[in-house]
């Protein structure tokens, strides 16, 4: 800028700093500014002499990797000096077959300890080793060390051997051809099928950044509710360029396949599993996709349930359908992961007793290289449910697990609530199977019936939002989920508390108090949404909000009004053997705390059992009184979620802060719908007026029935 006066001119230069805002984009690999130079000289020599041991694409990874966090934790003032030697190096990247027979020895048997995906992190002589058998084990050790200059460890203390307890991690994306997401709330799928095979967007690339930094080794990236043209060769062509982005990160690529498939895309009059030129038709297919994918690791499968095709159409078992796909993938070393999720093609008496019933009797005659993938839970990914009473009962047949990620039932994207908390509720359940201690986790990591074959899933919460997930911290749902599917076991409060550092900051008090909000977070929902055991009271199809009077319709275990039966009587789904004894289906334990309507815990209490309004309950409040509050519970509770965290202005960056808070804002309001329909729609019922300290509706019954949105996400 110029300006002319008195006949000279004065040129002033304005120099205008540019502050890019964090929109959560690089989600836990943040690798933020140290926060001080000692912290910043403390971990500088060990960042900047590195010595990678080999030469492979992933060995590639590694080194971009660390130049990346480099960049962040010194502000690009700092790059490692890579070199392959080990000499002066202050940190050593090496296979353990190539480490020096003098330092192998010094190390002595705890190295022959590390599996086959695992890593040793070892301080020694005032270096660290990172030393796994693989290369994918080194990149997994990699983050891990990372990970750990992330949180703020000591180095010199640092001894971490970790290896993976559940073989097959993977992320289930419920992705369409057409880019939608079935129950997707963070924009669109990733999957740009329009432009690949020839462009490989970056996002591609930092998404499995992402998931190898966590431990998850296989992505199915396509609906269970599949169509079958992703079986055909102008989608095997862009699956294949996936599958070559994703391997050197120790990814495998698994497809869903639709059962139908041989008619639809050949033509074949049937579908059913024993006919020759059907397993002769799979067989060939299978080929074709390892001609394009030579590590496919699989099938996924829906079968029977909510409309899709499967071997029921042919009076044929779900372990005859399973072992056909079986059959196909044995020779190149697949798997099929079938799933449970079945129920009969017309209402049954109570839709939670279907998939025990159809698989338990099957235990043992499944092929060797079939999983059966399990839901948390018997009904539907509901806030709370029990764990699936088929964990502990099929010792033949390998389980594997499956979460959702993506908050179906949970206020979908705009609601903060820690489903790790949910998760370990049902891993540390104790199916009693082989006695005390025979927890949900044992069955899924094998070692409580020696399952050759392990698996976890979870339903992906990702789309083309750029914080990847809608809400901020429903990133934390996926770290999560890769942390408790390489060891179930895991402590959540440490998961909690290391997603919190990576990804926002290192501050005391910002990690104490957001800490808190999360492990909180999900019994508070349940509240205001599910209180004492009540379920699938959502609204129809979308799930989004209230909708207890949904009834009617196409299938009677799709209504709200089938599971809580509420009437002047009472409320609740008898699930013991005066009702539909679904109880029976657990271990005697369990019976004995579930089948008394005085003894159970009341957080189960309307699941298993029909009781009166007016019923005494442990806490001295009739049901109704109880009921209401809980429902107010929960909207304080969440009032208290939004007040701690406005405390947290200022500790982190402004962009996402404001994010948060303004998510805060729909989940109080939505909090207080839920409590004021839920309430208003039940109070018909009981005859009762709302406790003292109930807050009174803002509307009346009417107004919340007539309540619609349009286009709600997630369909």
């Amino acid at each position: 800028m110029s300006i002319k006066k008195s006949g000279a001119t004065i040129i002033f230069f304005i120099l205008i700093s540019v502050g890019y805002a964090n929109d959560g984009y690089k989600l836990w690999l943040q690798y933020l500014p140290f926060e001080n130079k000692a912290v910043s000289d403390y971990y500088r020599d060990y960042l900047e002499n590195i010595s990678i041991s080999g030469e492979s694409p992933t060995l590639d990874i590694i080194q971009k990797e660390l130049i990346i966090a480099s960049k962040g934790f010194f502000d690009q003032q700092v790059l490692p000096e890579f070199s392959k030697t080990t000499d002066s190096n202050l940190t050593w990247i090496i296979r353990s077959e190539d480490l020096p027979e003098e330092i192998k020895g010094k190390l002595g048997t705890k190295l022959s300890e590390v599996k086959e995906e695992g890593y040793w992190l070892k301080s020694y002589q005032g270096k660290i080793i990172i030393t796994a058998k693989t290369d994918i084990g080194l990149l997994y050790g990699t983050f891990a060390f990372l990970k750990a200059i992330q949180t703020r460890e000591k180095l010199e203390n640092l001894d971490r051997l970790e290896n993976p307890k559940i073989q097959k991690r993977l992320l289930n994306h419920w992705d369409n051809l057409n880019r939608t997401v079935e129950r997707g709330y963070a924009g669109f799928s990733i999957w740009n099928w329009h432009r690949l095979p020839n462009h490989i967007d970056q996002q591609y690339i930092d998404y499995a950044r992402a998931n190898a930094s966590i431990g998850i080794n296989g992505t199915s990236i396509f609906n269970v509710n599949s169509n079958a043209l992703i079986l055909t060769p102008e989608y095997l062509e862009k699956a294949k360029a996936l599958a070559d982005a994703f391997r050197p990160y120790g990814i495998k690529i698994y497809l869903t396949a639709r059962f139908n498939a041989p008619m639809i895309l050949d033509s074949l009059p049937t579908a059913d599993p024993q006919d020759p030129a059907v397993q002769v038709w799979w067989k060939k297919k299978t080929k074709e996709i390892y001609s394009y994918i030579p590590d496919f690791g699989g099938f996924l499968v829906k079968a029977d349930s909510e409309g899709q095709p499967g071997p029921h159409n042919y009076g044929r078992t779900q372990a005859d359908g399973a072992n056909m796909l079986a059959d196909a993938v044995r020779p190149f070393g697949g798997i099929v992961m079938w799933r449970a999720f079945v129920y009969n093609e017309k209402t049954p008496t109570d839709r939670i007793r279907q998939a025990y019933d159809e698989f338990k009797p099957l235990d043992g005659t499944f092929r060797d290289n079939v999983i059966v993938q399990v839901k948390n839970g018997p009904l539907d990914f509901q806030p709370r449910e029990p764990f699936h009473p088929l964990f502990g009962a099929m010792p033949k047949t390998p389980l594997m697990m499956e979460f959702q990620i993506t908050k179906e039932y949970l206020g979908q994207e705009t609601h903060w609530v820690n489903l790790a908390t949910m998760w370990r509720e049902i891993l540390q359940s104790d199916t009693y199977a082989k006695g005390k201690g025979s927890t949900v986790s044992k069955v899924i990591d094998g070692s409580l019936h020696g399952y050759k074959l392990t698996g976890i899933a979870g339903v992906a919460n990702i789309g083309t939002d750029r914080n990847w997930t809608g809400h901020q911290t429903a990133q934390a749902d996926w770290y999560a989920f890769g942390k408790l599917a390489w060891n179930p076991d895991a402590n959540i409060d440490e998961i909690a508390e290391d997603w919190l550092k990576m990804t926002f900051s290192n501050d005391v008090d910002f990690v104490a108090t957001s800490k808190e909000i999360m492990l909180r977070s999900h019994e508070i929902l349940v509240n205001y949404m599910t209180p004492l055991g009540l379920h699938h009271i959502m609204a129809r199809s979308h799930h989004w909000g209230p909708g207890p009077w949904v009834t009617g319709g196409g299938r009677e275990d799709w209504t709200a009004t089938y599971y809580h039966k509420a009437s002047e009587e009472g409320i609740g789904f008898d699930r013991t053997e005066k009702g539909s004894n679904a109880l029976a289906q657990y271990a005697p334990e369990w019976k004995k705390t579930w089948g008394d309507a005085d003894k159970i815990p009341l957080e189960y209490l309307l699941w298993f059992h029909r009781v009166s309004w007016d019923k005494k309950l442990s806490t001295g409040n009739n049901l109704w009184t109880e009921m209401a509050l809980r429902y107010q519970k929960g909207v304080e509770g969440a009032r208290w979620m939004q007040s701690q965290w406005a405390k947290m202005e200022g500790k982190i960056d402004q962009e996402r802060y404001e994010h948060i808070s303004s998510f805060f804002k729909i989940q109080v309001s939505e909090a207080e719908w839920w409590r004021d329909s839920c309430l208003l729609y039940f109070q018909q019922f009981s005859k009762m007026t709302l406790p003292p300290g109930v807050e009174k509706p803002k509307h009346d019954l009417k107004y919340y029935l007539n309540f619609k949105r349009n286009f709600v996400p997630g369909i």
